[in-house]
């Protein structure tokens, strides 16, 4: 797919970040305006938006959405998500997969200078061809596994059967291989569109697919919430693009000080895909 796509989609992420933040002059004063409320969010009225305090005070059951809606709520035309850990249930082991690749020295050492998460695609595309390719076998073995345990995460039709109800698109980026998308929509019976696996040719925190997906809606990125499990990636990747972001964090894993100090913070933080539905009903605008 990657040798199909326009040479517009294959700037570096920091090009990305740049043009995205200003590409278009109507993004720039949309998200200068930006105001919502969240239990624990003060009102924002200018282009940095304050949020709580760190994850020891922030309440990760929110059980009142509705109390919580904006006077001026930001249209959301569009929704996507990550695939492993968000849409299914997490079943692959990242640090033993991660510690087969790199080994457990080089894995201890280089996650100690990665406080977000390590970037393991990143990490091997500089190494020799023979060391690459039995990289991408390991990686492949474990997400052979994972596709073998696959589960739907609870709250995810329900979620699906919310937006649709709304004509609110739903699209995917995942790190993972095409078959593990084509066996999730064979398996889960919900199609997402545009759906871009590894072999997209960049992937996230790299912005280009999530902008690529707003060309392909032709919506602007501060119309979509980009929903997922990891901070580095899915996060990293919608802030990058200018879109809303939410943490799914099921365990409350980033309330731990090993992620005290990294700059990524989410615009919403959520414990289940429920929660997720209502703070989108509670927030936005649903409007196609």
């Amino acid at each position: 797919m990657a040798a199909t796509i326009s040479a517009k989609w294959r700037l570096s992420s920091s090009t990305w970040l740049n043009l995205s933040q200003n590409f278009n002059p109507k993004f720039r004063a949309q998200r200068c305006n930006r105001s919502f409320f969240l239990p624990g969010f003060a009102a924002n009225h200018s282009c940095r938006r304050h949020f709580p305090p760190k994850p020891s005070s922030f309440p990760m059951a929110m059980a009142n959405f509705s109390s919580a809606a904006s006077a001026h709520r930001a249209r959301l035309r569009g929704v996507i998500f990550d695939m492993d850990g968000t849409l299914t249930v997490p079943v692959i082991d990242f640090a033993a997969m991660y510690k087969s690749v790199l080994g457990d020295e080089d894995y201890a050492r280089i996650k100690s200078l990665n406080p977000s998460g390590i970037d393991i695609l990143h990490i091997i595309q500089s190494w020799a061809p023979e060391k690459q390719r039995r990289a991408y076998e390991v990686i492949a073995d474990f997400e052979r596994q994972g596709i073998e345990r696959l589960q739907i995460m609870p709250g995810a039709a329900e979620l699906c059967t919310f937006l649709d109800s709304k004509n609110i698109r739903r699209g995917l980026i995942t790190r993972n291989v095409k078959e593990a998308v084509d066996i999730f929509h064979q398996r889960f019976g919900w199609t997402f569109h545009p759906a871009l696996s590894r072999e997209f040719g960049s992937y996230k925190p790299n912005p280009a697919p999530l902008l690529h997906i707003c060309s392909s809606w032709d919506v602007l990125p501060n119309q979509v919430i980009m929903v997922g499990d990891s901070l580095k990636d899915d996060i990293g990747c919608g802030k990058q693009a200018g879109a809303f972001t939410c943490l799914l964090d099921e365990t409350g894993r980033y309330n731990s000080e090993h992620y005290a100090n990294t700059d990524l913070e989410p615009d919403f933080k959520a414990s289940t895909l429920g929660e997720v539905l209502h703070l989108l009903k509670a927030n936005f605008e649903l409007t196609p």
